[in-house]
């Protein structure tokens, strides 16, 4: 985990999310908090529990965002999902423990792409070496190599290679691989096939989607790999041949060991729109019934129990939870007591206001303005935005929000492909050109629809 402090996370998230300083300053001392946790003394780490967080706020504000950006900075196993999709146990839907299921697959590759890249140098090696094989199929004895992947030469080799003219050819072959001018050659090789089975997914009772996967899993491993020739040029085959020779480099032991150990220190689980499983159980049949289920199955997931995973078992007590939702129907004391408990941390995120959105178009790292000007770009057409027409399109969007409905700053995005949808179609014929967006171009362009209410109401 890096050891950034609570100002550092603060500045990183204002480069992707304005406003919102309340949250971000919860989420940066819940991160940093973590941090200080595993340089406790081991038995007193284990008595302190993550602060769990609940983030109220209307759609658009920034709740997602803040979450994933949040991860990206601790470098830790993070997973988003939605209250709504889990049922209580007995009905139809997905198993709460599958939210840590998940988390553990996602580490498990995440880990592995990083072993993958440790090894990177090694597996082009080994596969360089095959390569040259299928370019030069050789009639000598087969060669041994290092775990660095260089050949393993004894003098008696090296004297009776001298005077072999394949090993010659084979070694000027490889001095043009290793320059890049075989890469349009194209070679045949054997790419390693799965066994095709159909994918096994069982929506029901707790447990019955883990023996899905361990059935999927005894499957493969009964069914043989089948080996399939195909053609490729050598650019594209040391891609495959890479993967294969990493994947034989790597001790998947080690790899599920870290994994395990990164979910229960420092995974993050986003819970979605859990306002929508809010409210008390009142007896009544229909839809809404399994709502409370919902809510006690999740429970123990959050206090921290033990599931079993196919990598192993995974303890929930230290990984951190940042629950989210509007709590327009329902309100926070809606929850059982137990999961109220459970989040000791709330946060209200505002709604955004015409200068929050202003700030939103121009300051972030990946705002809107900057993407529209990249994309257009790459067909040759110079947008420029004049700090008038920036203006308009923040206080159209907040005009439509108060009027309809208040999407936050999604809005942006509806309103941005409705001012720039001439430009983008016309751009592929426009050739090489600037066009300026100013205060005028932007009114034009949304006049018709922001004077009819209600048609504002379907388009924007």
């Amino acid at each position: 985990m890096k050891s950034l402090t609570p100002n550092q996370i603060v500045e990183e998230l204002e480069r992707y999310v304005i406003g919102q300083d309340a949250a971000k300053r919860k989420v940066a001392i819940a991160l940093r908090n973590r941090w200080r946790r595993q340089r406790l003394p081991e038995d007193l780490r284990d008595e302190v529990a993550p602060k769990n967080i609940i983030m109220i706020g209307p759609t658009g504000v920034g709740k997602t965002e803040i979450a994933r950006r949040l991860s990206n900075l601790a470098d830790a196993p993070f997973i988003k999902v939605e209250a709504t999709k889990f049922t209580e146990v007995g009905y139809v839907g997905r198993d709460v423990e599958s939210i840590v299921r998940d988390l553990t697959d996602m580490a498990v590759s995440k880990v592995r792409l990083q072993k993958a890249k440790e090894v990177e140098q090694q597996a082009m090696r080994f596969a360089d070496e095959r390569l040259l094989d299928l370019l030069l199929p050789r009639g000598l004895p087969e060669k041994k190599y290092t775990a660095d992947g260089e050949p393993l030469q004894s003098l008696e080799s090296d004297a009776a290679e001298e005077d072999d003219p394949m090993a010659r050819t084979r070694d000027k072959l490889r001095q043009r691989l290793l320059a890049g001018e075989l890469e349009d050659r194209v070679v045949e090789l054997e790419a390693r096939e799965s066994p095709g089975l159909p994918m096994m997914q069982v929506f029901s009772n707790a447990g019955l989607e883990e023996m899905a996967m361990n059935m999927q899993e005894i499957l493969e491993r009964v069914v043989p790999r089948h080996s399939k020739t195909r053609k490729a040029n050598v650019s594209e085959a040391r891609k495959i041949l890479m993967n294969e020779e990493a994947q034989k480099l790597i001790d998947m032991d080690e790899v599920v060991s870290i994994a395990l150990k990164e979910v229960q220190e420092t995974g993050i689980v986003f819970l979605d729109e859990l306002d929508k499983v809010a409210g008390r159980g009142t007896g009544a049949a229909g839809p809404d019934v399994s709502r409370e289920g919902v809510q006690r199955d999740i429970l123990p997931i959050v206090e921290g129990c033990t599931v079993v995973t196919k990598y192993g078992h995974v303890k929930t007590d230290h990984i951190l939870f940042i629950a989210a939702g509007a709590f327009h129907m329902a309100k926070p004391s809606d929850l059982i007591p137990e999961l109220q408990g459970r989040f000791p941390i709330r946060v209200e995120l505002d709604s955004l206001n015409a200068e929050d959105f202003d700030r939103i178009l121009k300051e972030p790292k990946n705002s809107l303005v900057k993407q529209y000007v990249e994309l257009m770009k790459t067909e040759g057409v110079e947008l420029v935005f004049a700090d008038g027409a920036i203006k308009e399109i923040a206080e159209s969007a907040y005009e439509v929000n108060q009027s309809s409905e208040d999407i936050g700053a999604r809005r942006l995005h509806t309103i941005m492909e409705r001012v720039l949808e001439d430009i983008s179609f016309a751009a592929p014929q426009c050739g090489r050109q600037t066009v300026l967006i100013d205060e005028e171009y932007v009114r034009e362009r949304l006049k018709d629809v922001m004077q009819d209410r209600d048609l504002s109401r379907y388009i924007l």
